[in-house]
């Protein structure tokens, strides 16, 4: 699917590749692309076969590569469709950007393509209108910025995880989840993390196709990704004290059962002596009174040692 936004004296054309031959900023948005679309995009604007060989391989990594009369952008972000951590989807924008002239390709949709759309329609003069690097500054800024309900969706359910640890004894279903968690973490740290440097550069004057009125918009989307990599270590932080408060119940539960075995059999020792000692085979041991005698040893005593560790709140 392939759809183009002209910005030509004033009017904001929208349509298919027909649009290509009127002069003006173009925007040429490019959705499951296929081999054919983007060689024939590459005959007329001059793509370079290994930026086209990309587009048409997902996972590249973040990068920012010139090639004669264009820039090559490979950008990534993340989302949650149903804001469930769980249903992490990861999206792969590439873009071309030349003189008057922008390609992004991208195998789905995305809510920051639907964003810029919506921007441009509602104020073309100012940001087509501005030049096609504007366009990706808006797309780049909307991608990034798609990653921080993601962000709060992971410190929720960190939250979440330790509230049940302490609220209940902790399970293996529980440590498990925490795993899961710091997985998704690694990863999303580990396609985020690149980004910021790439930005970096656009931030920086004398990059070509970017004007530098443009290079200091980058600037506010260079300082987002800082922020999502400051909330990533945070997150990676909050992991490992989930971890070890899950230990730490575990540890204090073993330590309370341990100590309530303890206890029953410091009650139930002398009580095995007793009886073991009025057990013996004797021919005479004092008759009724020492019957009665370790009957009420075998009563009093644990009730006294109940009482006094009760004293000494050890139970």
């Amino acid at each position: 699917m392939l759809r183009v936004r002209v910005y030509d004296n004033g009017r904001l054309l929208d349509g298919d590749e027909s649009l290509l031959a009127i002069p003006g900023h173009k925007w040429i948005d490019v959705l499951e692309p296929t081999e054919e679309v983007l060689n024939k995009l590459g005959e007329r604007y001059g793509l370079h076969k290994l930026a086209i060989e990309d587009c048409l391989h997902l996972d590249q990594r973040p990068k920012l590569e010139e090639y004669g009369n264009h820039q090559f952008l490979v950008l990534q972000s993340f989302s949650t469709p149903t804001e469930k951590w769980t249903d992490l989807e990861m999206h792969e924008l590439h873009f071309f950007v030349g003189a008057d002239w922008l390609i992004t390709v991208h195998a789905k949709q995305h809510m920051a393509i639907e964003q810029t759309h919506k921007r441009i329609e509602a104020d073309p003069a100012n940001t087509l209108g501005r030049g096609v690097d504007f366009v990706m500054y808006l797309l780049a800024d909307a991608l990034v910025d798609r990653n921080f309900p993601l962000l709060d969706c992971f410190n929720e359910a960190l939250e979440d995880l330790e509230e049940r640890i302490f609220a209940s004894y902790p399970t293996r279903s529980m440590l498990q989840e925490t795993f899961e968690l710091k997985r998704a973490l690694v990863m999303v740290r580990r396609v985020l993390s690149p980004q910021r440097d790439i930005v970096g550069l656009l931030a920086r004057r004398g990059v070509p196709q970017v004007q530098e009125r443009t290079a200091i918009y980058f600037r506010d989307v260079f300082d987002h990704l800082v922020r999502i990599y400051e909330q990533l270590e945070a997150a990676r932080d909050l992991v490992g004290n989930v971890v070890e408060a899950y230990l730490s119940q575990v540890a204090n539960r073993t330590n309370d059962i341990t100590k309530q075995l303890t206890i029953f059999a410091a009650i139930f020792l002398p009580l095995s002596f007793i009886v073991g000692f009025f057990g013996q085979n004797f021919d005479y041991l004092g008759g009724l009174v020492f019957f009665e005698i370790m009957i009420g040893a075998v009563i009093i005593l644990p009730l006294v040692m109940v009482l006094w560790f009760r004293h000494k709140d050890w139970i």
